[in-house]
């Protein structure tokens, strides 16, 4: 059995270790896409009292009740848009990177030829190139989930031809060469990011020396891809082992997705067995670290092994969508400045800890301060 790793005196060096290595972190350089979205932050209207005022549909089982109650014949259902926002796990995770003090260049799906104004912000304080108009998404939260319906056609323009073409190749490669981390997030709703991968491969990894860096890749619910597709991309980022220190970040459904595809036992929905099944996709896939985020801890396999830890719980989170990209920035945070999977899982929840309760991105004196207040449940 596996032990929940979360006591004062953990969260109490992690803080310290934040602290001293604030200025290193600084120093650190990031290159992260190649998605980009622009988020609409909707409740659903179950009672409207006024113009101003409603009762939201609490949970999302309790609109399935209300759709499937429509069926032959019809019914209204009102939006209301909370905030309008960046979106996309990429600039998700890069806004968190940035806002930790990294050194930040960001490519992807942020408006072409011209920038969308939600990006405006982002671009101002980090190196933003966009490639291809944005995806658009409407993100139903509820008190047990989130519902996201994607308008994404727009991400078929990201491609290796365009990224060439609109950056420049020798811009990709001067940058992908030397940053400490590389990120590739949203496989699922990038049709073409296989195709990037592949020819990055065969075209710019060969020339790459120097000491092993971090790359990082988020596969963003595979479930609606073709398993063939999955395993092919599970191959390809096997393959970038050989240059980088490979870290694939999921949470707990793709887990269970990712191990139907490969053949393996998924019956068991405990945390140890999910720990297992974290182990036998890690060693399937020979990568650095795989790590596991389900809502309440999170997990991670780089050996022998298996740490997990447990979140600060918020019982009302004042946004959700983007959690899991907060956490992976935290993770790779941790992972740059040397810590342990215990110490960078730790990292990684609290900073989705702190995202969900403050609907902003934490800084590392931030992070250090929630480590030593630690939200009671």
């Amino acid at each position: 059995m596996n032990t929940m790793l979360n006591s004062p005196v953990v969260r109490e060096q992690c803080a310290q270790k934040l602290q001293s290595l604030e200025q290193q972190a600084r120093q650190l350089s990031t290159f992260v896409g190649l998605d980009g979205f622009v988020d609409a932050i909707i409740h659903v209207v179950d009672q409207r009292h006024n113009a101003e005022s409603f009762q939201r549909v609490p949970t999302i089982s309790r609109l399935a009740d209300r759709i499937a109650a429509a069926a032959g014949k019809s019914t209204n259902i009102e939006l209301v848009t909370q905030q309008t926002k960046l979106g996309g796990n990429g600039p998700i995770m890069a806004n968190a990177l940035s806002s930790f003090g990294l050194k930040l260049t960001y490519l992807g799906a942020l408006g072409y030829p011209n920038l969308h104004p939600v990006f405006d912000d982002f671009a101002k304080r980090n190196d933003v190139i966009s490639i291809a108009q944005p995806g658009l998404t409407d993100a139903l939260e509820f008190d047990d989930g989130k519902l996201m319906f994607g308008k994404m056609v727009q991400l078929n323009e990201v491609t290796w031809a365009n990224i060439q073409a609109r950056y420049g190749r020798e811009p990709f490669l001067q940058k992908f060469k030397s940053s400490d981390l590389v990120g590739f997030v949203n496989w699922t709703m990038i049709p073409y990011m296989s195709d990037v991968w592949e020819l990055i491969l065969k075209e710019i990894c060969p020339g790459i020396s120097g000491p092993r860096r971090y790359i990082f890749f988020d596969l963003a619910d595979p479930q609606k891809r073709p398993a063939d597709h999955i395993q092919r991309a599970l191959q390809l980022i096997s393959g970038f082992e050989q240059y980088f220190n490979v870290i694939l970040g999921l949470n707990e459904k793709e887990a269970y997705e990712i191990g139907r595809v490969l053949g393996m036992n998924t019956e068991d929905h405990t945390p140890d067995g999910l720990a297992a099944l974290a182990k036998s996709i890690q060693s399937r896939l020979k990568i650095n670290t795989l790590v596991v985020h389900p809502v309440s801890f999170a997990l991670a396999v780089s050996g022998d092994d298996v740490p997990m830890v447990e979140g600060p719980f918020c019982a009302k989170p004042l946004i959700t969508t983007g959690a899991g990209d907060h956490f992976n920035a935290g993770f790779c945070l941790g992972k740059l400045l040397g810590f342990d999977n215990t110490l960078a899982l730790l990292t990684g929840v609290s900073t989705s800890g702190f995202y969900v309760r403050t609907a902003k991105s934490p800084t590392i004196h931030d992070l250090a301060n929630l480590l030593l207040d630690w939200p009671s449940k």
